[in-house]
């Protein structure tokens, strides 16, 4: 069920100032007050609904699942502007993922959660994760940014301005805008492995032509396109260095066990970056780890590769239980 909380008296990166702001949540599994909490920062076009029937993550947070709901309280919200509850900004580049983060944080504390077991963020939400790690260096005893960094990298900016070139010229700016996306999200092998060069036998064209046709239609149907150029332009915001401060000092400083979960295949977040950033902090910091995950499926495999995240993410969510 969609809650929602108002946030007061505001002030954006950019010098905006709002009065109120409306910040929609979802909360499964267990009371707030009486267990470990896990936040989990949804991607691109997704939204806070984690679990249950319709739930994006049902595979891996739910009743006796990786993330036990019989264990956890699990908390997720919504970007601001991104269409849920007809919620719309019209000046998306008012605002950035270090603002996001600022109302997340604020979300936690009127809803009396000081401290989270875990701080989980997929893509665009593992940016925002990161975001508020580094402005709360003590919010959660693990931090699991997945498919994700603390930087929009120059690959990342490349695809978001061509993203937005569609949004403003294509006669059809969603389909096409996602038509695209889904080529970053997936791999030439995944492709191959699903598709096969094989032709639909009801149209006459390629069954990935068709696959990608039914994607981009499906997101026009569900999804505002205010919304969308609002996400697209936060991914390209993603930077914990904007306030100052060097990357590798400003990571340093989060108090938590760091869990970089990468994918072998990504071509969007790419793992190199993760490497990197591991490499850069471990001197430093000993309780920082990194995970690769092994798949042909690319950006979109923790989403897919539910066993193989599971692997990963058990050990950290079973020290609650005993």
């Amino acid at each position: 069920m969609v809650q929602s909380l108002s946030l007061s008296d505001l002030k954006t990166h950019s010098g905006i100032q709002l009065a109120s702001l409306k910040l929609y949540y979802q909360h499964f599994g267990q009371p707030l007050e009486k267990a470990p909490v896990v936040l989990i920062n949804h991607s691109l076009t997704s939204d806070a609904n984690v679990a249950g029937l319709r739930g994006w993550w049902k595979e891996l947070v739910g009743p006796e699942k990786t993330i036990d709901t019989n264990h956890f309280a699990i908390l997720a919200f919504n970007i601001p502007g991104n269409g849920v509850e007809d919620q719309i900004f019209s000046n998306p580049k008012d605002f950035n993922t270090g603002d996001i983060a600022v109302f997340f944080l604020k979300g936690l504390k009127q809803l009396g959660v000081s401290k989270l077991h875990a701080l989980i963020g997929g893509s665009i939400g593992g940016g925002i994760a990161w975001e508020m790690a580094v402005q709360e260096p003590n919010l959660c005893k693990y931090f699991i940014p997945i498919a994700a960094d603390w930087k929009a990298s120059d690959w990342i900016l490349a695809n978001t301005f061509l993203q937005n070139r569609i949004l403003e010229n294509s006669s059809n700016p969603l389909e096409d805008a996602r038509i695209h996306a889904m080529l970053t999200y997936r791999t030439p092998k995944s492709f191959d492995q699903r598709f096969g060069r094989t032709v639909n036998e009801e149209s006459g064209i390629y069954n990935v032509e068709s696959w990608l046709i039914h994607h981009g239609k499906k997101l026009a149907g569900r999804f505002h396109l205010e919304a969308y150029i609002l996400v697209n332009h936060l991914l390209s915001t993603i930077n914990i260095e904007r306030n100052g401060g060097r990357a590798v000092d400003l990571i340093k400083e989060i108090n938590a066990e760091i869990h970089l979960i990468a994918i072998d295949s990504d071509l969007f977040f790419t793992p190199d970056e993760d490497q990197k950033t591991f490499a850069m902090v471990k001197p430093f910091k000993d309780s920082i780890y990194y995970h690769e995950l092994k798949s042909i499926h690319g950006h979109d495999a923790f989403l897919i590769e539910n066993e193989s995240m599971s692997e990963i993410l058990t050990p950290l969510f079973h020290i609650s239980k005993a």
